[in-house]
């Protein structure tokens, strides 16, 4: 199978899978069990999973290129030119800023804070991953209740989920705000459904859920990433220059 269409068919599977998850999750706030069990482990024991998963977001907003490419779709690259005119598929090395290419294009996916660069989603996530931290510890470890307003922390969670995944339509810090928020909508849902069903296997499975939502915001960001740069009609001369020095290492 050809490595584009690999590509958009895993893209199009973890989409509907995570579609087919928040309407899932929705029938079982509007239908919660009935069967409760109110276990004293319960609440540790989900609100222990949450924090590994905050921590480790944090650790790959620090660290987004090593931690990507764990998750990535099969690539292909966009032919260069080489000296000699003929097409080649290389890597080009264009200088980072925010660990993103130095280009116009990508201006939407930074923000500049005095004379730093900052990625507005590795900022995002990082922001609503410490915010979330907070929370996981007042509900899960310090008694905090939300109360009646299960269902509609559910509500908001999704619309904060679905956010999360067009995120990329969006500049600056409203992309910042976005992926600030898709975490904390994840953090919403699992506490919504908690306080709902209590009931330790569907809170496992909104925490494999949560994961999953997770690997399909970075999917979307990475066919984001390559739409950008194969959808490019202007010469870049970084990636001449990178194409002509290739070609003189290849004539060597």
């Amino acid at each position: 199978m050809p490595k584009r269409i690999q590509s958009d068919f895993i893209l199009i599977f973890t989409i509907s899978v995570s579609l087919f998850g928040s309407f899932t999750t929705l029938m079982l706030a509007l239908n919660p069990s009935l069967a409760q069990e109110n276990l004293l482990w319960r609440k540790p024991l989900i609100g222990s999973l949450f924090t590994l998963i905050c921590i480790l977001g944090i650790i790959a907003a620090f660290f987004p290129k090593k931690c990507s490419g764990a998750f990535h779709l099969p690539k292909t690259e966009k032919p260069t030119i080489s000296e000699a005119g003929t097409p080649k598929s290389n890597k080009c090395s264009i200088p980072l800023k925010g660990h993103h290419p130095n280009c116009t294009r990508f201006s939407a996916h930074v923000i500049q804070v005095g004379k730093r660069v900052f990625c507005t989603a590795c900022t995002g996530l990082l922001l609503g991953a410490l915010i979330v931290l907070v929370g996981t510890v007042l509900y899960f470890f310090g008694g905090w209740d939300i109360g009646q307003f299960g269902f509609s922390a559910v509500l908001i969670g999704q619309v904060g989920i679905v956010l999360g995944f067009i995120q990329f339509k969006f500049e600056g810090y409203a992309r910042l705000i976005l992926n600030a928020f898709f975490v904390f909508a994840a953090f919403l849902t699992l506490v919504g459904v908690d306080r709902l069903a209590e009931n330790v296997f569907i809170d496992l499975y909104l925490v494999v859920l949560i994961v999953f939502w997770l690997f399909t915001r970075i999917l979307i960001s990475q066919w984001d990433h390559w739409r950008i740069c194969h959808t490019c009609k202007l010469t870049c001369e970084l990636k001449e220059r990178e194409s002509a020095n290739i070609s003189g290492v290849a004539r060597r």
